[in-house]
């Protein structure tokens, strides 16, 4: 995948993820950034349980990037919620 197929994963699930687990958002380069890193994640988490990651511009790998947008979000949110 080239680094505009990641870009527009990443804005597609930083923002279904964001709105998933605190319905407002993180900011567009927070949900890019989460997104792109929770695409990482799913497909390390799929990988695991030996199904395939992110294969492209797909469906498929939308919900993998979505799941570990969400798993990502999770964290982020456990560790800001910590220090305030």
């Amino acid at each position: 995948m080239g680094i505009i197929s990641w870009i527009i994963l990443g804005v597609i699930a930083g923002f279904i993820g964001s709105k998933i687990v605190n319905k407002s958002g993180q900011g567009f380069l927070m949900d890019i950034v989460l997104g792109i890193v929770g695409a990482i994640v799913g497909g390390v988490i799929f990988s695991a349980f030996g199904a395939s990651g992110v294969t492209g511009l797909n469906i498929y790998s939308l919900i993998v990037a979505v799941i570990g947008a969400i798993v990502v979000l999770w964290g982020y949110h456990a560790i800001n919620g910590r220090r305030a």
